[in-house]
């Protein structure tokens, strides 16, 4: 009888010790992107700091593909796609589409 108990221990001690290894590479995998984050949350807080200190006129690019932008224009063309985005489009029947362009074609 001491063997189907002890059995049914092992399975249960080597299903636990599964679970434990499991858990702990998913903490190791955590706190490796824990490490990841706050690396370039202060690279982020360093690269602030260093372009608040320039002066207005000072030009700044940045690395787009193979070239660097002047970050003035890049911005100029963000903030024209931010506009065109929050542009809000009516829906027109199809219809009066049809309608618009046949009299637009007889004319």
């Amino acid at each position: 009888m001491a063997a189907p108990v002890d059995l049914e221990l092992k399975k249960a001690f080597t299903e636990l010790q599964a679970k434990v290894i499991d858990t702990q590479q998913k903490v190791k995998l955590a706190d490796i992107q824990i490490e990841q984050l706050s690396k370039s949350k202060k690279h982020a807080h360093l690269t602030d700091t260093e372009i608040m200190t320039l002066v207005d006129e000072t030009r700044m690019y940045e690395g787009v593909g193979r070239m660097y932008m002047n970050l003035a224009f890049l911005w100029q063309v963000r903030m024209t796609k931010e506009s065109k985005e929050s542009v809000s489009y009516t829906c027109v029947p199809e219809d009066v589409i049809v309608d618009v362009l046949s009299l637009a074609i007889t004319k």
